[in-house]
């Protein structure tokens, strides 16, 4: 693994530390994903086994999308802002930094033991106990290599939720993450339960009328840019009200826009009351994660979002601006890269 400026200690030390708990409160990040609610899930159900008392915390209420309501235990998330139970333990999954904890970080100060486990890599570690592995495909695979240095067998339900963070951070096994390791995780955790086909149509082929409504607009909007290889499109409030539906119903149309023939980098921008929330995916090596830092965002290098704090139409122009200069600052790149690599070439066969 990468070497993380807030990594202290090691998975074999955060098993050790579970298992002298009896009480673990688990919490995630705000607009929560599959890896997010995956790699609570997953470890909900193979601290239970151990007899431990586990509860899933929530940064905002109903804030579970719809498509992944089938996780065991979606039902028992609780929000933060209304727990006020004493917990042992504190773990904090798929998260970096108490800004994204929310209403949560309250608890967190609160609890004697924090721990953090996540693939994010961020300047300063804000658990005791903090594991970040950036290589890692998602947060379910260490929460999965976690799960077996507990000494239990994993339960179903964690493989079905460990399965499902996997799938969706890596784009249906298609993202530039996807490596051996991501497909030896997977097999594991079919081995242990985990049924792809049912949880690929759990996931991607349960989409609400108001998605398809939204897919829609975020078509009629699509801007292209940099001789068409960024694809920039949008919501707004008004697209929402229209299509009866809420900001989860557009979650999946990043891809939509990822997925055209041509495009490098596609940025969907959703207006919400706070602001606009932006998302970026990457289908070459363009750092995404440092255009979202532009706007005090973060994630991956293919695969980042921010919140952009002004009007929609703000929001518009500044990321059509910023796109704008990025490729062609990539094509420079790849062409200097290019003329080394056949340099080198044309120099090994003078020798």
């Amino acid at each position: 693994m990468a070497v993380t400026p807030q990594t202290n200690t090691t998975l074999e030390a955060i098993a050790e530390a579970l298992l002298r708990c009896q009480s673990i409160a688990i919490c995630g990040h705000k607009n929560p994903d599959g890896d997010c609610l995956g790699s609570q899930v997953a470890l909900k159900y193979a601290l239970e086994a151990l007899g431990k008392r586990v509860d899933l915390l929530l940064v905002e209420p109903e804030s579970i999308p719809t498509n992944l309501r089938f996780l065991p235990g979606s039902s028992e998330f609780v929000a933060a802002a209304s727990y006020d139970d004493f917990v042992d333990c504190f773990v904090a999954v798929d998260v970096p930094t108490p800004e994204r904890l929310g209403d949560a970080d309250r608890i967190r100060k609160q609890v004697e033991l924090t721990i953090t486990i996540d693939h994010h890599a961020v300047p300063e570690a804000m658990s005791q106990l903090s594991f970040t592995d950036p290589d890692a495909a998602s947060t379910t695979m260490l929460i999965w290599e976690l799960i077996a240095l507990l000494g239990i067998n994993p339960p179903l339900e964690s493989a079905i939720a460990a399965y499902t963070g996997l799938m969706t951070d890596t784009g249906r096994f298609q993202f530039q993450n996807t490596d051996e390791r991501a497909f030896l995780a997977a097999a594991s955790m079919v081995s242990a339960g985990a049924n792809p086909g049912y949880i690929s149509a759990e996931v991607y082929h349960n989409r609400s009328r108001a998605s398809l409504a939204l897919q829609t607009a975020a078509i009629d909007h699509m801007t292209l840019l940099g001789q068409d290889t960024i694809a920039l499109s949008w919501i707004s409030q008004e697209d929402l009200a229209a299509a009866q539906g809420t900001s989860k119903d557009a979650e999946t149309l990043i891809d939509l826009l990822r997925s055209l023939q041509g495009v490098r980098i596609a940025c969907l921008l959703k207006e919400q009351p706070e602001g606009v929330r932006g998302s970026l995916r990457a289908k070459d090596d363009t750092d995404v994660a440092a255009i979202a830092k532009q706007f005090g965002g973060g994630g991956h290098k293919a695969a980042a979002g921010f919140t952009y704090e002004g009007s929609l139409e703000q929001a518009i122009e500044a990321l059509a601006t910023i796109l704008s200069e990025e490729v062609p600052r990539r094509s420079a790149t790849e062409s200097e890269e290019l003329a080394r690599v056949q340099a080198q070439a044309e120099g090994a066969d003078i020798l």
